[in-house]
């Protein structure tokens, strides 16, 4: 698969699947290979497009800070060389606000758009979360940060699911063993984007269907956020998961697959 200079960074890109585009950006530390249980199945009905955001995965790991702007400029450089003009978009976390940024300032290439437990504004508690994030980074190995993450994004339900737990602590396993680890370089500059990301006052000129969704117990990206982003945009869907977390995308994988889908396919 590709990597492309674009905004002045190679940006590294796969796709899966055919018919319509669906460009999928992931959220802070995840390459776009994150995005695979979920493209297992949209991959059947879009030609997903997965990104590796700067900062992580293939593309170059610039020294920051970085922008949510920067990073949609990123990806409408992947958009370009692909000679694709509109697309359907979803975004998670960090995702969300390159998202946001995307329908914002190059509104004629959105069609439709999913935000997942995205923000338009940090307060001081996120400011204090991303800059903790940074700290530990700096300080822990791969799989002592992984446990950090874990915390941030899952519920309780998921932790007292013993087969749930299982996956949480092999994926902490697989964190010491990856061949191609965001360097702290990397999550400082995407830290940065995510605490100076603020364009609550923007986001009623967003014309495009809209549909947000987040969870009831999501403690790194609390449900206000969720539910003020969705009150900004004219006519925007929401869909709260219940006793769900920042990964309610994951602990609810079919049911969201399919509502997602769905919506999608329902976009003309």
């Amino acid at each position: 698969m590709p990597t492309i200079n674009t905004n002045g960074t190679n940006i590294y890109f796969e796709e899966r699947g055919s018919g319509e585009p669906l460009l999928l950006i992931m959220g802070i530390t995840a390459p776009g290979s994150v995005w695979e249980k979920h493209v297992a199945h949209w991959a059947k009905f879009f030609r997903c497009i997965l990104v590796d955001n700067r900062g992580v995965g293939k593309s170059d790991k610039p020294a920051g800070p970085y922008t949510s702007l920067q990073m949609a400029k990123d990806c409408i450089g992947i958009l370009d060389y692909l000679g694709l003009g509109v697309v359907k978009v979803a975004g998670v976390s960090m995702g969300s606000i390159i998202a946001q940024q995307l329908a914002i300032h190059f509104p004629s290439r959105v069609k439709a758009m999913v935000l997942m437990c995205p923000w338009a504004r940090c307060d001081n508690t996120a400011k204090a979360i991303f800059q903790h994030m940074k700290d530990c980074k700096a300080r822990l190995k791969p799989e002592e940060f992984s446990v950090y993450i874990q915390l941030l994004i899952f519920s309780k339900q998921s932790w007292d699911d013993e087969d749930f737990y299982q996956s949480i602590l092999e994926d902490r396993k697989n964190a010491a063993l990856d061949p191609n680890p965001q360097p702290l370089i990397g999550l400082e500059g995407q830290a940065e984007a995510c605490i100076n990301h603020s364009v609550l006052e923007d986001l009623k000129e967003i014309k495009c269907p809209v549909f947000v969704l987040g969870g009831e117990e999501d403690v790194f990206t609390p449900v206000w956020m969720t539910r003020e982003v969705a009150s900004a945009i004219p006519n925007a869907k929401l869909h709260i998961y219940p006793k769900s977390g920042h990964a309610f995308h994951w602990e609810n994988l079919e049911d969201f697959n399919e509502r997602v889908r769905e919506w999608l396919g329902g976009q003309p």
